[in-house]
């Protein structure tokens, strides 16, 4: 399977070639790279899972300084963590876990393609954490690189400023790409095609006054440009200009790259500076690296990280100085929020360190890793370590450093650093780890430190699922041990088990994720199973609203008698059902697109139905343990439809509960959850059988990029043979928003005719006037936004390509479930009942 990728890994192998940590360049067309290591990378030739590296640039052995890989003499070595995340849609939670815990990205565009629909997908979701980037605009040496073109679709598309910071070096204006302009340092780059790149020669302003005059004059426009682009949004700018007798070619060097950084730090100026370069090539990444040096924040310049202490938002900085409280529920109910503020600074002073775990490799030799990036104070090695999400104890025995698939023992991972534990049997994605002085291993730091959580990590939802059958009874252990290993490694990936035929279902992203999974199951963990074909995860939902029904559990489990009782009505689930809480002993949740509503109500006399409980319950049930049994006991209901055996959706459960009549001495959580499961499921079935059921589908929100010779042939089979709904049509360069599913809001739109870019050389078209929207072939370039049921995206990026001559890509996301009808549902119900 052919993906296309923009160089992330190519960059990655030159940065370290550069800086000294490699003797040799890896290719990934060879598998030679350091940070695609594994197998199935390494045969594909595409980035799956994200790897750290580190590496100090300028590199500390640098010899002579006039002989540095630098072009900056004054920059001192800095340590660098480097992610190398995947670029392909199937992945998305990998780029998100790395995305996390990151100080600042490189987005890497390619010159041909330009801003595509997963550049803008992953654009938005880092500008959810607040990340600082760069852009870098790859492979200029491509037949048709139009690097103008896309700082103009970065403007149009990713709704930012663009600060072209370099301007691309071709021969001649219309020959090879042989270096860069640097607006900034007002000078040339040029290096030797087809050397190793760690020679090249710097070209002051002066001497291509002779060399290449024309080229010379665009380096002095480009910096105009990037000084009034500055100006614009930086009053220290607008000074030093004003200083200089408003010529932009005497304000120096330095106060432009501190000008760019303020305006880079503060995200509100909406400005990310543009680079280039070719790295299979060699040319461009030592500037880059420069820039990363001089641009992006230090860990202790980024934004304060969002935590939860005892259920209140806040910050790590506002909990380390002890300013920040707890609310006195659920663990820290022994701890009022004045007592806490009045004991914080003691607390606080034996807090260790505060990490996050951001992702779990399982090694063949050394066990699951645990990657972990620390917030605050410094991971020793041998401390103890709290998990606040598990509640458990674990011991570090080990600290290491990674290099790719390499790593080094080290003694302590201090704030701002990555680093991993291995041998830790709990810890999962998501999981915040802190140590602290004199904590109880059992119990861990006293309250409410013990309930301290850094932000999560949001998984998405899966949406294709396959079946994992082991080749005999006796593998089925060993099989399912290795699933489990999957899982704590990939949380993407889920795992159930279908009740009628006692089938273990995989659930990923997608089509590729599963063929990675299954890769992954069989040939690396040597599990002894098949997968079955890739199926759609459809759900189920009621049509009409049941009547009351009431349950009594009276069973021995687990060797002693449980007695409960519950009454349960469901109805369909939509955006105006209201929920009415009576007290505060009424408790509602929403899960996995359900809702439960849990009442405590008096049942005893006819009078008091509808008024709240006010009264006193058993010292062993106390009402949060109430409230988990039943919701547990209606979600396990919801998770098996009545007719078509997929889970609910779009249910509303409601269960009501007389403490006075459906609770007894013998009444367990055991119980009571299974009143609430078996109520719900009657309730079900009531509402079923009278009325029947619908069939959901997951919709998907699909942008489709093609050139317009090709547009008629794709909108007519999405529309036609699909049966998508075509959103908008949309010229590649200009669109009106955010891409697929965007979560963060949308900025205003950017006027390209008012972003400053270097003229484009279209070979012989080069004089011709450029046409906004027209790509570099002579094409225009479309975007078609649909949504398209996901049972038809199957299979779609061959078909895609085949329409398009290979040249079409498209990007999708799920949407929401809709209620599938007509002739669509009886064939999808004869295929999933098999006759």
């Amino acid at each position: 399977m052919l993906i296309r990728y923009k160089g992330k890994t190519t960059t990655t192998e030159r940065m370290l070639y550069y800086s000294g940590h490699t003797r040799r360049i890896g290719n990934v067309d060879e598998g030679s790279t350091v940070t695609d290591f594994l197998p199935a990378e390494r045969a594909r030739g595409v980035t799956i899972q994200s790897a750290v590296i580190s590496f100090y640039w300028p590199p500390l052995s640098a010899g002579n300084p006039q002989h540095r890989p630098t072009i900056t003499s004054k920059l001192v070595p800095h340590d660098i963590n480097l992610i190398d995340t995947p670029g392909h849609a199937d992945f998305t939670f990998e780029v998100l876990r790395s995305l996390r815990i990151l100080d600042g990205a490189v987005c890497i565009l390619d010159g041909v393609a330009g801003v595509e629909a997963q550049t803008e997908k992953v654009w938005y979701q880092a500008a959810t954490y607040h990340i600082p980037k760069l852009i870098y605009v790859n492979k200029l040496d491509r037949d048709g690189a139009a690097f103008g073109e896309t700082v103009k679709q970065i403007a149009a598309r990713l709704h930012t400023w663009p600060a072209v910071c370099q301007v691309p070096w071709w021969e001649g204006g219309r020959g090879q790409f042989v270096g860069l302009g640097d607006a900034i340092g007002l000078r040339a780059l040029k290096w030797t095609r087809g050397g190793d790149g760690k020679e090249f020669q710097v070209v002051s302003i002066d001497d291509l006054s002779s060399s290449d005059a024309g080229f010379g004059q665009e380096i002095k426009k480009a910096r105009r440009a990037l000084v009034e682009l500055l100006s614009e949004h930086d009053e220290h700018m607008v000074e030093r200009y004003l200083e200089v007798d408003e010529d932009h070619l005497a304000i120096a060097s330095e106060d432009i790259v501190t000008s760019l950084r303020r305006c880079l730090l503060n995200q509100s100026s909406n400005i990310v500076p543009v680079f280039a370069g070719a790295s299979f090539q060699n040319m461009g990444v030592q500037p880059l690296l420069d820039a990363v040096i001089q641009l992006l924040p230090s860990p202790d310049e980024v934004p304060d990280t969002d935590v939860n202490l005892g259920g209140v938002e806040g910050t790590l900085s506002s909990v380390l100085s002890g300013k920040m409280t707890s609310v006195g529920t659920g663990a820290t109910s022994k701890h009022s929020p004045v007592r806490f503020k009045r004991q914080g600074t003691a607390l606080i002073q034996n807090l260790e360190s505060c990490a996050l775990a951001f992702k779990v490799v399982n090694d063949p030799r050394r066990g699951a890793l645990v990657y972990v990036r620390v917030y605050s104070g410094s991971i020793q090695r041998q401390s103890m370590l709290f998990n606040t999400n598990l509640q458990i104890s674990e011991r570090a025995p080990q600290l290491l450093k990674m290099y790719a698939s390499d790593s080094v023992q080290i003694d302590a991972i201090p704030a701002g650093q990555i680093g991993v534990i291995p041998g830790l049997k709990h810890a999962r994605t998501g999981d915040t780890l802190i140590s602290y002085t004199g904590a109880n291993p059992k119990s861990g730091p006293p309250a409410p430190l013990n309930t301290l959580q850094l932000r999560p990590i949001d998984v998405p939802p899966a949406v294709f699922f396959s079946s994992i059958e082991p080749h005999s009874m006796s593998e089925e252990k060993a099989v399912k041990s290795a699933l489990e290993l999957l899982i704590r490694e990939d949380p993407s990936l889920q795992i159930s088990e279908d009740e009628e035929s006692g089938q273990t279902l995989l659930s990923g992203m997608g089509e590729f994720h599963l063929e990675i999974a299954r890769d992954r199951l069989v040939n690396d963990m040597k599990a002894k199973a098949a997968m079955g074909k890739i199926e759609i995860a459809y759900r189920e939902s009621i049509l009409e609203a049941s009547s009351p029904d009431i349950y009594v559990f009276d069973k021995e489990q687990g060797g002693k008698q449980g007695r409960a009782s519950c009454i349960a009505h469901v109805e369909p689930l939509s955006d105006t059902t209201q929920i009415p809480l009576h007290d505060e002993s009424a408790y509602s949740a929403y899960e996995d697109g359900n809702r439960t509503t849990i009442s405590l109500i008096s049942t005893t006399d006819e009078a008091s139905k509808t008024e709240p409980w006010t009264g006193d319950l058993p010292p062993h049930l106390p009402l949060p343990l109430i409230h988990s049994s039943l919701k547990n006991g209606a979600l396990a209901a919801l998770s098996r439809g009545i007719n078509t055996t997929f889970p609910l959706h779009n249910t509303h459960v409601i269960l009501t509960l007389d403490p006075q009549t459906h609770i007894t001495a013998e009444t367990t959580p055991a119980a009571l959850s299974s009143a609430a499961r078996l109520a719900t499921k009657a309730a079900l079935k009531a509402t079923a059988l009278e009325h029947g059921s619908a069939l959901l589908e997951p919709v998907m929100n699909v942008v489709v990029s093609v050139d317009e010779a090709s547009l008629g042939a794709v909108v007519n089979d999405i529309s036609a043979s699909r049966g998508g709904h075509i959103m908008s049509l949309d010229d590649a360069a200009v669109t009106s928003g955010p891409a697929v599913n965007s979560t963060s809001e949308p900025l205003p739109r950017i006027d390209p005719s008012r972003v400053y870019a270097p003229p484009d050389p279209f070979g012989s078209s080069a004089s011709q006037t450029q046409e906004q929207g027209v790509a570099v072939d002579g094409g225009r370039q479309r975007n078609v936004t649909a949504r398209v049921p996901l049972k038809e995206m199957v299979g779609y990026l061959k078909h895609l390509r085949s329409l398009t001559g290979g040249r079409g890509t498209f990007v999708m996301s799920a949407d929401r479930f809709e209620r599938v009808v007509g002739q669509r549902e009886k064939v999808l119900l004869k295929e999933l009942r098999g006759f």
